[in-house]
């Protein structure tokens, strides 16, 4: 009926009925458990959509045309472009082909229900042969996967009360990984860690055909050693994980299906997301690895390319621009920077992949997909292999605690990359810090992390200039992210955070807002909304960037070299995006901006209570009297009603 009415209207652009035929194609998906994720990429393509299962395996392809193209004559082009063949829906706003293994299967006139209903119908219920067998083995491994975890921790424990050289070597590793993630770590949380990496290190070595990953990855190789000498008596872990051979066997099959290297990527992170979190719901963290927005960290990447070059002569390629991401989840940051460079000097490439591009990660598989990510990437973009020097499994918080703890180690070659990039003059930090409480110390029972000397460092600086009653919303890490990368970049430098935007406008924020204009010369925050706390009418998937429901935003912040010595003062520059814009449209205006220079900004004016955004509010709100305060109910302070 909304496309009819709107050709009713003669609005036959494509980017009029697109989204109304993009929300019936959605809504037919989630009748069959499917889900329509839009402006989807794809080996350096974009459809318009792409059906996906609940493992993020692909249906399907849906791509929109305008009603005066000739509709024939288009699909030859996108072929030429090298879209799939497989099962694509192509589709105006009065006609839809159906192409399936290669053949038109389909030519419906949507003017009609029924042939609408048809077309759908053929296209959503089009199966892949390898992902029958796939739904099968994941039910089986969802069945089985709770028995399967329960005897490999009871033979970790029986050879820990048998065996004094597995002791021996479980204990030492014990201790590095109490130093490098976290000194609070239960002995079960360690024998967790490597009941992980006995059921994930076949995947890794099959699906991403690499089979020195264990003798190649520093992290793998130290808990080798524990299963060395777990398996020196009597554990045959090929016998042990026999029961669980047919969802190997499936993973590995259906990963053979898929040819794009990022499409390889998101598949594995949707096995660690779907399955490995059913081992242990205690340590599972379904946001940890999830992908950042290619759009989002393009633009980041182009953003502060462009700042460097803008403010200091520099490019991300140049000697000198060391470049961190504290929070590295798959490696996404990292990768595109590495894009980005060997563009410009595969020489410089290798000098930055050698020495200057640096990385942490806490959990142990997000940490071993990152270094898989980034290691592949540099294969492929030089021609040879080389271990990523730059990549920590540490605790990016815990760096900043310094002498007061233990220095960080997992093993003397982790031990020796922490110390490499604590040395090292950071320029940039990129990323996209954790959201939530509890994501960053997912191996201990202990959901509220303390990190004294950095909870001190927000406590004396955004809490202590706050002027609200509760600042309980300043403990979330993202807070403490901000707080430890403006103390990390030094005198001069870049820091390009995708976040939860709830300091832009939140009462408890006044005293970060403060600082953050008093550490840094530039602020740009490109608001891109999608908080459905706030607007109810909005959803998750289909406006939030994320899928998530608190708002978020990207900062750029930008500080230059002071010498003479006056207190800074920093510039907001503040845009937003349409409040109703859906996911799709938030990605296409990305790259359409390409950086921060395609970006229409706002100069900001705060008040004198730190407030940004001020529009609607009177110059003279903070002159008025509160209604109580914790002085005036002591009877201490008159000035309150």
């Amino acid at each position: 009926a909304d496309i009819d009415h709107k050709r009713q209207r003669h609005l036959f652009h494509e980017g009029n009925v697109a989204p109304a035929f993009a929300d019936l194609l959605g809504d037919c998906a989630r009748r069959l458990n499917y889900h329509l994720s839009e402006q989807y990429p794809y080996n350096g393509l974009r459809f318009d959509g792409a059906v996906l299962t609940e493992y993020n395996l692909r249906i399907g392809v849906w791509e929109a045309k305008d009603e005066a193209d000739d509709l024939p004559s288009e699909i030859d082009k996108k072929f030429g472009k090298g879209y799939p063949k497989d099962n694509i829906l192509f589709q105006t706003p009065s006609r839809a082909i159906l192409v399936q293994n290669g053949t038109t299967v389909g030519d419906y006139d949507l003017r009609q229900p029924e042939q609408l209903a048809r077309a759908l119908e053929a296209f959503l219920n089009y199966r892949v042969p390898a992902f029958d067998q796939w739904e099968r083995a994941v039910a089986d491994f969802k069945e089985r996967m709770p028995e399967i975890a329960k005897a490999l921790m009871a033979r970790l424990d029986a050879e820990l009360a048998q065996s004094k050289d597995f002791k021996d070597v479980f204990n030492g590793f014990y201790e590095l990984a109490k130093t490098s993630l976290n000194p609070n770590l239960s002995a079960d949380a360690v024998k967790e860690m490597i009941a992980q990496h006995l059921l994930t290190e076949r995947i890794f070595r099959r699906v991403f055909n690499n089979p020195d990953f264990t003798r190649r990855n520093v992290i793998a190789t130290e808990i080798e050693r524990v299963v060395d000498a777990l398996v020196r008596r009597y554990f045959d872990r090929e016998a042990f994980f026999r029961p669980l051979e047919p969802f190997y066997h499936a993973l590995e099959q259906t990963a053979q299906t898929i040819a794009d290297y990022g499409q390889k990527q998101s598949f594995l992170n949707t096995v660690y997301e779907q399955f490995f979190q059913g081992f242990s719901v205690r340590v599972a963290d379904t946001h940890g690895i999830v992908y950042t927005p290619q759009a989002i960290v393009s633009f980041m990447v182009e953003s502060v390319a462009d700042i460097l070059r803008r403010e200091w002569g520099r490019g991300l390629e140049e000697e000198g621009v060391h470049i961190l991401d504290p929070f590295v989840g798959t490696g996404n940051f990292i990768l595109r920077v590495m894009q980005h460079i060997a563009a410009r000097s595969k020489l410089a490439l290798r000098h930055k992949y050698r020495r200057e591009l640096h990385a942490n990660e806490v959990m142990l598989l997000p940490y071993y997909i990152a270094s898989m990510n980034i290691e592949h990437a540099y294969y492929e973009a030089m021609g040879e292999y080389e271990p990523f020097p730059g990549i920590c499994l540490v605790d990016t918080f815990e760096l900043y605690e310094g002498a007061q703890r233990t220095l960080p180690g997992f093993g003397d070659e982790n031990l020796k990359r922490v110390k490499d990039q604590q040395a090292s003059p950071i320029t940039v930090v990129i990323g996209n810090p954790p959201y939530n409480v509890g994501q960053v110390n997912e191996n201990d029972n202990n959901k509220n992390r303390k990190y004294p000397r950095l909870d001190r460092r927000v406590s004396e600086t955004y809490a202590k200039a706050s002027r609200a009653t509760s600042k309980s919303k300043l403990n979330d890490p993202y807070v403490k992210a901000f707080r430890w990368a403006a103390d990390r970049i030094g005198e001069e430098g870049v820091v390009a955070f995708v976040s939860n935007n709830s300091f832009l406008d939140g009462i408890a924020f006044d005293g970060m807002r403060q600082h953050l204009r008093a550490d840094f010369d530039a602020l740009y925050v490109y608001d891109l909304g999608g908080n459905v706390r706030k607007n109810p009418k909005l959803s998750g998937t289909t406006h939030n960037v994320f899928g998530i429901q608190v708002g978020v935003a990207i900062s750029l912040l930008v500080r230059r070299r002071r010498e003479d010595g006056k207190p800074r003062d920093g510039a907001i520059y503040y845009a937003r995006m349409d409040e109703w814009w859906r996911r799709g449209q938030k990605y296409i205006a990305l790259e359409q901006a390409h950086n921060l220079d395609g970006v229409a900004w706002q100069r900001l004016q705060p008040s004198a209570g730190h407030v940004w955004l001020t529009e609607g509010l009177r110059d003279d709100w903070a002159a008025l009297l509160p209604l109580g305060t914790k002085a005036g109910k002591a009877g201490k302070d008159a000035q309150t009603i």
